[in-house]
């Protein structure tokens, strides 16, 4: 038995006082409810309905019975209506992981258009560059900029890709030897990034090993140690694009070969996607799209 239709047909019942009428709106017939009706009783282990050729009439069980029925259905069309509004107007908090650098550069403008475009949804933004696992965690939403694919619990959504740059400030390269291949990387002092997952090797050409006086866990640090003639980094573009193009620092082996880096929004697998969490990701897809 279907006990929420056998449920909405009591109360039509109950309404209309016919079963002609319920069956001519539910587009079924006479018998099909009477049978419901039955198996609803049946189950109950009570009579709902005094029926005759004329009339209906309802039981004094069957009046506690509908009081009851007519509220479940009211919380279920409810539900169904926080749902749908959900799906038009997107509300609620979504907690997100990101890297520091990306946070702090290219996804601090994403979000900020965000939250202008979605203001009913609240943002807990955790920024860091170790590894994180989000279902742990707790995080609704990750992000990860890698040349290598994920972890398969995750569903991964590319939303663009940048490249890797080699930089140097001036006047590093004007007190140091010079630097025509990717091999002459090695008599340099070059900064390694520590969760970087090539560790001292780094995929310019066919790959060089480097060594360096300055290892650290956060590109935005070592990019103001470039900037001040200190070594050279192995850079994702956002975090050196503002430096190179005011010239504090210079792309060095531009015409080598290097990986490029593919930025992916992550999210747990799971059947069901919170409606906030459905419009970030399209908000982010246009946003990088434009």
């Amino acid at each position: 038995m279907d006990k929420l239709r056998a449920l909405q047909f009591f109360v039509r019942l109950a309404d209309l006082g016919s079963f002609t009428r319920v069956a001519e709106q539910t587009n079924t017939t006479k018998s099909m409810i009477s049978k419901e009706i039955s198996k609803l009783e049946e189950s109950l282990g009570a009579r709902l309905l005094h029926r005759s050729t004329r009339n209906i009439e309802l039981t004094h069980v069957g009046q506690g019975y509908l009081q009851r029925a007519r509220a479940i259905l009211a919380q279920l069309d409810d539900a169904d209506s926080f749902v749908q509004d959900l799906q038009q107007h997107a509300k609620g908090k979504l907690k997100i992981n990101a890297p520091m650098a990306l946070g702090l550069t290219d996804l601090s403008l994403v979000f900020a258009d965000f939250m202008e475009a979605y203001p009913d949804i609240q943002l807990d933004i955790h920024l860091g560059d170790e590894n994180t696992d989000l279902v742990e965690q707790g995080f609704d939403l990750g992000f990860r900029a890698s040349s290598r694919p994920f972890d398969s619990q995750y569903v991964g959504r590319p939303l663009t890709r940048f490249e890797y740059r080699v930089c140097a400030a001036p006047s590093y390269l004007e007190s140091h030897s010079k630097i025509a291949a990717a091999a002459d990387l090695s008599q340099h002092n070059c900064f390694v990034y520590s969760y970087f997952q090539g560790k001292n090797l780094w995929p310019i050409g066919e790959g060089v090993t480097i060594e360096g006086k300055l290892r650290v866990n956060s590109t935005i640090f070592m990019m103001e140690a470039i900037k001040r003639g200190q070594g050279i980094g192995f850079i994702p573009e956002f975090v050196c694009r503002d430096a190179i193009e005011k010239g504090e620092v210079v792309e060095i082996l531009a015409d080598e070969t290097k990986p490029n880096l593919t930025l992916y929004a992550l999210y747990p697998a799971r059947r069901y996607v919170p409606p906030a969490l459905t419009h970030c990701i399209q908000f982010l897809e246009k946003w990088f799209e434009r």
